[in-house]
């Protein structure tokens, strides 16, 4: 492991001498890659740095244990030195991890309405406020792609983007089944139902992840159906974009302009598609092991939302809290960062076993 981290510590120099060069912003290309770089490995090399510090610190201390007048500040050092010596060195470990290229994208969400008709729709539009609420604490933006609204205000299905820094890190387990328990608004008995709503996260895909040939696209407009005034009923603003290879099909009809709502289609499709070839590339490495936090299948049910006792669990990794209503509000970070965790180990565990 030290081998390595030798050598970006070299690599590192090299960058930090390349970006001091006289006009390299001429090209900036160049520039933004080789910054890149520099701030990917910035975290690991400065770790190393403490840790070859504390090592330091631990054979100076060492040393000053023969001295009698030094020898109980040596040993309080010593002590200190080598704990820090150990949290640096399991840092380098998770900062040696290989990385998923996904985590610095912007996403894409899809929830649709699953088991339980109006109440699920319900719970979808839930489930988009609390994202949206989540967002909002991080200072990420979001945008609607497209939606299907019911009579009662619910999501049959919305389509929504948010963007901000390592939006894809934090929200990729969010994908699966969530099943909520509570009494429907229009249940008259007082009974508790269960409903379901799935919910997708795509990383958002440039031209250069993924490139959609024109040849393979069927482009349809149409009349938007729904509320949106005289004018979207008049004109055929709304866009079908269908993937003729994989049948994949994106609806928007969002905004008024036909232009902008291709693009939007557009947007959703590549990025479906390139999650489609990515989670193939996954499977084809990856048969024989799952992710103790899920495989990220849309059909796993991993999370469960009980209104009776203000319960949130997720199923994944066994975790029940006891906050629904502040979860509900946006305050997710507890179980987000519960299932970071728990995938950081997963990854560990299986970095050691090779």
């Amino acid at each position: 492991m030290f081998e390595k981290v030798k050598g970006l510590c070299r690599r590192m120099d090299e960058l930090e001498a390349r970006l001091s060069e006289p006009g390299l912003y001429d090209d900036p290309d160049r520039a933004a890659k080789l910054l890149k770089e520099r701030n990917e490995l910035e975290p690991i090399v400065t770790t190393y740095r403490a840790y070859e510090q504390a090592r330091q610190t631990i054979v100076d201390a060492t040393g000053m244990l023969s001295d009698p007048d030094m020898k109980e500040l040596a040993q309080e050092e010593l002590h200190a030195a080598k704990a820090e010596e150990k949290r640096l060195e399991e840092e380098l470990k998770i900062l040696l991890l290989p990385k998923d290229p996904n985590d610095d994208k912007n996403i894409f969400v899809e929830i649709r309405g699953g088991a339980g008709g109006e109440e699920s729709a319900l719970f979808a539009a839930d489930l988009y406020r609390m994202y949206t609420m989540y967002a909002d604490k991080r200072g990420w933006q979001t945008e609607v792609m497209s939606a299907s609204e019911t009579e009662l205000g619910g999501y049959k299905e919305i389509v929504f983007r948010v963007a901000g820094d390592k939006v894809y890190s934090r929200l990729k387990f969010e994908s699966g089944v969530h099943r909520v328990q509570r009494v429907p608004e229009t249940e008259s008995q007082g009974r508790v139902h269960t409903s379901t709503t799935t919910v997708a996260v795509l990383p958002e895909a440039e031209e250069v992840d993924f490139y959609l040939d024109p040849n393979d696209l069927r482009i349809d407009t149409f009349r938007s159906s729904g509320a949106g005034g005289q004018h979207i009923n008049k004109t055929s603003s709304a866009i079908r974009v269908t993937h003729i290879p994989t049948g994949t099909v994106v609806e928007c009809q969002d905004e008024r302009s036909q232009h902008k709502n291709k693009d939007k289609a557009l947007r959703v499709l590549r990025s479906r598609l390139y999650e489609a070839e990515v989670e193939k590339q996954q499977a084809a490495i990856a048969a024989d092991r799952k992710s103790q936090v899920g495989t990220g299948d849309r059909s796993e049910r991993i999370r469960t939302y009980n209104f009776p006792e203000n319960r949130v669990s997720d199923h994944r990794i066994k975790l029940t809290i006891y906050k629904l209503d502040q979860f509900l509000n946006g305050d997710m970070d507890e179980v987000l960062d519960a299932l970071i965790a728990a995938d950081t180990a997963e990854k560990m565990k299986a970095q050691s076993e090779t």
